[in-house]
């Protein structure tokens, strides 16, 4: 197993180094599938995102349900936002939410706007040093150790949900992907025994991902 972003996912299954491809964004997804590098497209299960900051909320944004508008007044109040900047699904994920708020955070942005270009455990712990908000995925928030100050600002807005997917690297493109055995990792992945193992993973009492498989796509 090689544990890396979406976008570095995708790039190792597009040059045929892996055999499966298990990711969180769906748009990424469907292209790799559409340009022929991945077959039999599953959804496996889901959790969501959620914006963290820190507790003194110098945006004004905690408890609120709006994540764009928390966007807009993370810019507007220049508080300091920090992103993971490496094409995860994460990364992907927060850029769409600022294209909706119509900000480009990298032009906008005087010196609040960081990219640490790292997983999202070393953006927490940067988000914690400097008291900035960052976008997390939940299960990654759960299991985090080093919170200090951060604390959940926004969450519920449907646009963090976070969809996973599973896909076959097609061995029409690379005839060394090991299919049958990448094919019974999927088909565990969705049935019942492996839906259910997903749902007994929990962190401190807590579901990190809640299965939803329903055939490829």
């Amino acid at each position: 197993m090689i544990a890396v972003g979406t976008g570095q996912a995708l790039r190792i299954g597009e040059h045929g180094d892996c055999d499966v491809v298990f990711v969180h964004d769906r748009p990424a997804e469907l292209a790799f599938v559409e340009h022929g590098f991945g077959i039999d497209r599953h959804e496996v299960m889901y959790n969501d995102f959620i914006l963290v900051g820190p507790k003194s909320d110098p945006a004004h944004i905690e408890g609120g349900e709006d994540i764009v508008a928390s966007f807009r007044q993370i810019s507007d109040a220049k508080a300091s936002f920090v992103a993971r900047g490496d094409d995860s699904g994460t990364s992907k994920a927060e850029m769409r939410l600022w294209k909706e708020a119509r900000i480009d955070p990298k032009i906008a942005a005087a010196g609040w706007y960081r990219d640490t270009g790292s997983g999202m455990g070393p953006t927490l712990n940067t988000a914690a040093a400097i008291d900035g908000y960052t976008l997390s995925d939940r299960g990654t928030w759960l299991s985090f150790k080093n919170k200090q100050n951060l604390t959940i600002v926004v969450e519920g807005d449907r646009r963090l949900f976070n969809q996973y997917g599973v896909m076959l690297v097609n061995p029409e493109k690379h005839p060394h992907v090991k299919r049958d055995l990448a094919e019974k990792f999927i088909d565990w992945l969705t049935s019942g025994n492996g839906q259910r193992a997903i749902a007994g993973y929990q962190i401190n009492g807590a579901q990190l991902f809640f299965p939803n498989a329903k055939g490829s796509r």
